[in-house]
């Protein structure tokens, strides 16, 4: 099979009027969207679990296993053996590489630079490290079964030498001013895939851009949309139609696709931050009611960050004094706020669970 040689950008000959009735949904569900999130005093608080959760199912799609509860109870207790130590790795340097991109766009555009650097974190000391980390591929991949050879390949991207040119465009496109916004995001993540820039790691990257492009072009005031639920969800059908770009030119086919997705997960996004936030404000007024302290808010955005967690370290992220730390947390379990995950023994501490905020996401 020969390598596949993508169109130049931005695309001739789309049938814009075919998806004139996916426009206007998605831009609607979108900005309902939007308006929950500037609703949060606190979003990166908030969001936090359902940044994690993007980070696990988008992991998922490439393979790994491990699931938000196991990942969340890694990070309370990081000395506890697992078996899925490796994929917990990936799921953390995945949520690492969105926060630096976020970071990133408050004083910079989309580039290809920043494209190297996620793919940099995303690969640290995990699967895929040694395939040149942070930098676009030097040598011909292609993808299959695995062990497959090159002539027994499902798809070959474009040739080594030809990668800059196509990457050159594929920047120059993220920041042309096309016709419509949210189909313009639909061949950048397409085209990102078909290019397949890197040795590993492709798709994980890809799916990251999307919201950071959302919000770079205003479609959303913050970098948060998650849509990898509905990705992993219909990944059969993800695949295929990015595939049908290659082999049929199915560019929109594939448009079509990406806007039903982008109209389902923004409208999963709005009913989950809504439920978030309404979880957010009653906990606080009864937190307020059982403890009677003065650090209610110290003490909810606590549970909202790290929902499994030990003792000691509910009172170094609350900076919460010690004795009023532990009180309020005998208070919360008293009243079932809280629960025991797993009870402590020995040197082994206890540890505790929001359950009903983990419930929620997931």
């Amino acid at each position: 099979m020969n390598p596949f040689v993508p169109c130049e950008l931005p695309l001739k000959n789309v049938d814009w009027v075919r998806f004139i009735t996916l426009i206007g949904q998605a831009n609607a569900e979108l900005a309902r969207y939007d308006g929950a999130l500037q609703g949060i005093i606190n979003p990166a608080v908030l969001l936090s679990p359902l940044t994690t959760k993007e980070a696990v199912l988008s992991s998922r799609i490439e393979g790994t296993q491990a699931t938000l509860v196991e990942v969340m109870e890694f990070e309370a207790i990081p000395e506890k053996k697992t078996e899925k130590y490796k994929d917990i790795q990936e799921i953390i340097n995945y949520r690492k590489s969105m926060h630096f991109a976020i970071d990133w766009l408050d004083k910079k555009p989309i580039t290809l630079n920043l494209i190297k650097k996620i793919h940099s974190i995303l690969l640290n000391s995990v699967r895929g490290k040694n395939k040149d980390r942070g930098e676009f591929r030097k040598i011909q991949n292609w993808i299959g079964k695995p062990g497959c050879m090159i002539e027994e390949a499902d798809y070959v991207p474009p040739e080594p030498l030809s990668l800059m040119n196509h990457l050159s465009n594929f920047e120059k496109y993220i920041h042309y001013d096309e016709r419509d916004r949210l189909i313009q995001l639909a061949i950048i993540h397409a085209q990102f895939e078909i290019i397949h820039p890197f040795l590993d790691g492709n798709g994980r990257v890809g799916r990251i851009l999307i919201p950071l492009f959302l919000s770079e072009k205003g479609v959303l005031g913050l970098p948060m949309f998650y849509i990898s639920e509905y990705l992993e969800a219909h990944r059969d059908e993800y695949y295929d139609k990015l595939k049908n770009i290659s082999e049929k030119n199915a560019w929109e086919d594939w448009i079509e696709f990406f806007l039903k997705a982008l109209i389902t997960q923004a409208k999963n996004n709005n009913s989950k931050v809504k439920a978030i936030l309404d979880l957010y404000e009653r906990k606080k007024q009864r937190v307020s009611e059982i403890t009677h302290s003065q650090y209610v808010i110290k003490i909810l955005d606590t549970l909202f960050v790290s929902p499994i967690f030990k003792t000691t370290d509910f009172i170094k992220f609350s900076k919460i004094p010690k004795s009023s730390a532990t009180r309020c947390l005998r208070l919360l379990e008293k009243y079932k706020i809280i629960s025991v995950l797993r009870e402590g023994s020995g040197r082994k501490p206890t540890i505790f669970i929001f359950d009903k905020l983990i419930n929620l996401v997931e």
